[in-house]
């Protein structure tokens, strides 16, 4: 039986003193026995969050009695696994990491369109699709017709569009993403740029896959998720995707059956990215989650990166990659 309520959550508005938030909040969900990470930055707050379900209910009853997240919204999954080994609130520049200054969510968006009207609405020839998500992601799903611009972060989203010239021959454009926040600024992004009828699936594809029907559905593959599940497909239901310990990417059993994996250290994707030096830490690490393991002792290097320990929890998080 699931034990672990999992919630992700997101609110663009403008802290000031977002600064002020850290220690409080973080004293909260550690109080609470919820762990995860929460960003916290001039724009709002992002970020993923379990724990028991009374202890998760309690964090976000008390940030909706802030009166600046009074409206929160958050999206729920449950897991048999702790799905987080910590508790962090890190203060940012971004909540949703895009580099481009002055895109205000607030001011300015796309049309929200939901789950139930999205299909009617990219049917229409008249729509160009685009998946706002990275390479890795798209590859093991996304609905059909979508563009995908192959950005590895979503930092190379805003160049991808400048160099489609060809988009503005399109009079509509609709977008999407995980759970609805690199929409929220690709969307302001792309109103900025002077495309009048921009759209995007409001809860994301996550909310999608939770109110579509299979039978109904024009999503194809797999969803990424950024929590130990690694990805779900309609009704949310977990899918058949491992994680590499080493680069975070998605792999199938076609990945682990390649000469190039090893667990915990290397994988297809990323066996030429890293040195042998590297995989030697990696190999280590790997070495004492085993030992753990044998023990019956949790080890948080089952799932966390030698090398970048404070990024990889960011990895966790919708547009922080």
């Amino acid at each position: 039986m699931a034990q672990y309520l999992i919630a992700a959550l997101y609110k663009f508005v403008s802290l000031p003193h977002f600064e002020t938030l850290r220690e409080p909040i973080l004293k909260l969900c550690t109080d609470a026995g919820v762990k995860g990470t929460l960003l916290l930055a001039k724009e709002g707050i992002n970020g993923t969050i379990a724990g028991p379900e009374a202890g998760l209910r309690h964090v976000l009853a008390s940030l909706r009695a802030m009166p600046d997240f009074a409206d929160l919204v958050h999206k729920e999954s449950w897991s048999e696994d702790e799905p987080f080994y910590r508790m962090k609130v890190r203060l940012k520049k971004e909540i949703v990491t895009m580099g481009v200054g002055g895109i205000d969510p607030n001011k300015i968006v796309g049309t929200y369109v939901k789950p139930k009207d999205w299909n009617d609405l990219i049917s229409d020839p008249e729509v160009v699709l685009i998946d706002t998500r990275n390479d890795y992601e798209v590859a093991i799903g996304t609905f059909k017709g979508a563009v995908d611009p192959k950005t590895k972060s979503f930092r190379e989203f805003p160049a991808w569009v400048e160099a489609q010239k060809t988009l503005h021959n399109k009079p509509k454009v609709a977008m999407f993403c995980t759970g609805g926040i690199r929409c929220e600024k690709s969307t302001a992004y792309m109103k900025e740029q002077g495309f009048e009828d921009v759209y995007h699936l409001e809860g994301g594809i996550l909310k999608y896959l939770e109110e579509v029907p299979a039978d109904e559905s024009l999503w194809q593959g797999e969803c990424f998720v950024f929590d130990e599940r690694v990805s779900v497909g309609h009704g949310l239901v977990p899918g058949p995707y491992d994680m590499c310990r080493a680069c975070r990417r998605p792999i199938d059993e076609t990945d682990k059956a390649s000469p190039d994996f090893e667990r915990g250290v290397s994988c297809p994707h990323c066996v030429h990215e890293t040195t042998d030096e590297q995989k030697a830490r990696y190999r280590e690490r790997q070495h004492q989650v085993d030992l753990a393991q044998a023990r019956g002792e949790a080890h948080i290097g089952a799932t966390r990166n030698a090398d970048t320990d404070d990024a990889r929890d960011d990895v966790r998080i919708e547009g922080q990659e």
